[in-house]
């Protein structure tokens, strides 16, 4: 039997960006730009580039401009094209995904990312899927989401989920992987521990926002039981299907920056800058004449 395809991928997008006030007071996080593209169309372009056809957008309150920014600006389209602006016509025309291909629905109540991901469950259906978290921003090619469904195909189904090794203390923002054996950037999951205290971390190989997911997560998720933070954890679902499906951490060779970090945002900038020929001179001069 044939590896059922990866065609839907999930984009929890309904946190509140409070680390980011008062920016985020009346714009969405994830529509913060990096450089000149929001952290969100980031990970959809990702996506894309790894076969995804379907993008389901989980949102709440205050969300709309995500809808619209994946939506025709007629009036802002037309005007461009009168003005010969044909490059940023382009710009826009090219972020759009394909009619029919965007849904939307809403997480009414903050309660984890596990959670969030159960409210996509009548988009996604009986098959897997992939989820992308927009604040972590993997910048490389192939993209992650792209080595992660190779990695899939190859080992033929099950739980495939990003990781990056972190430092003992950090172990305990993560949920953190028992590792296994290791074929390349593959590793096999012999468990997994939720944001763990760093004497007890089985690794410091840690998940970051990239899942490959079957739809048995599911019925894991619907037990909505609590975890850390009393919240519905994603990875406490997922450590629950070891043994009955193949579980697999890839270790990219995509740059990650941490959106969802002051520090990582203004990083992730500077980074992504530094790899545009038409922005990259002007950046290092600037760059070299700061005092610091």
């Amino acid at each position: 039997m044939s590896t059922p395809r990866i065609r839907k991928a999930v984009f929890p997008v309904a946190g509140m960006g409070t680390r980011f006030l008062p920016a985020t007071k009346a714009v969405p996080k994830e529509m913060l730009p990096v450089v000149d593209k929001p952290v969100i169309q980031y990970g959809v372009e990702e996506a894309r580039e790894a076969g995804i056809e379907q993008f389901i957008f989980v949102t709440g309150r205050g969300k709309h401009v995500i809808e619209d920014h994946f939506d025709h600006a007629y009036e802002l389209e037309a005007l461009l094209e009168a003005r010969e602006k044909t490059k940023e016509l382009n710009s826009l025309l090219e972020s759009l995904p394909d009619t029919g291909s965007v849904s939307f629905t809403r997480q009414q109540k903050p309660l984890g990312l596990g959670h969030a991901v159960l409210c996509a469950q009548h988009l996604v259906g009986d098959e897997p899927f992939a989820v992308v978290l927009p604040d972590d921003l993997m910048v490389g090619k192939p993209g992650a989401l792209k080595q992660m469904v190779d990695a899939y195909n190859e080992i033929g189904g099950g739980v495939i989920v990003a990781a990056e090794e972190k430092t003992r203390e950090e172990t305990q923002r993560y949920g953190v992987i028992d590792p296994g054996r290791t074929r390349g950037n593959i590793t096999e999951v012999r468990g997994v521990v939720e944001k763990p205290s760093p004497a007890d971390a089985p690794s410091t190989l840690c998940i970051i926002g990239r899942y490959i997911l079957p739809p048995s997560i599911f019925l894991e998720l619907e037990r909505r039981e609590r975890g850390a933070g009393n919240e519905i954890q994603l990875t406490d679902a997922m450590a629950r299907l070891l043994g009955h499906v193949p579980f697999h951490a890839v270790t990219t060779s995509c740059a990650r920056y941490d959106c969802g970090d002051k520090v990582g945002f203004l990083q992730a900038n500077i980074a992504v800058a530094l790899e545009r020929p038409d922005i990259a001179p002007a950046l290092k001069r600037m760059l070299a004449s700061l005092k610091f």
